[in-house]
């Protein structure tokens, strides 16, 4: 067990640093699935902006790398060129 009162503080912190992350990493992959079901082009279109906005907030505050994020824009965006 900590010892000092900082170290104490520390672990609330990351602590509920790790649950927003989990909870915004979890919505993340739930906003990705449901993309992903679109049949659409026009609802994909109308999603895109959104879930690329989300995914650069995310890599903003470092909770997925700025590379996935960008990755996962591309893949995306190619998924909704696709759709019919």
């Amino acid at each position: 067990m900590a010892n000092h009162k900082s170290a104490l503080k520390r672990i609330r912190n990351s602590e509920a640093k790790r649950n927003r992350n989990r909870y915004q990493a979890k919505t993340m992959r739930n906003a990705l699935k449901n993309f992903r079901l679109l049949k659409n082009k026009k609802e994909a279109a109308a999603a895109l902006p959104g879930l690329a906005s989300m995914l650069d907030r995310l890599a903003k505050k470092n909770v997925i790398h700025k590379n996935k994020a960008s990755n996962l824009k591309s893949e995306l965006a190619i998924h909704m060129n696709h759709l019919s």
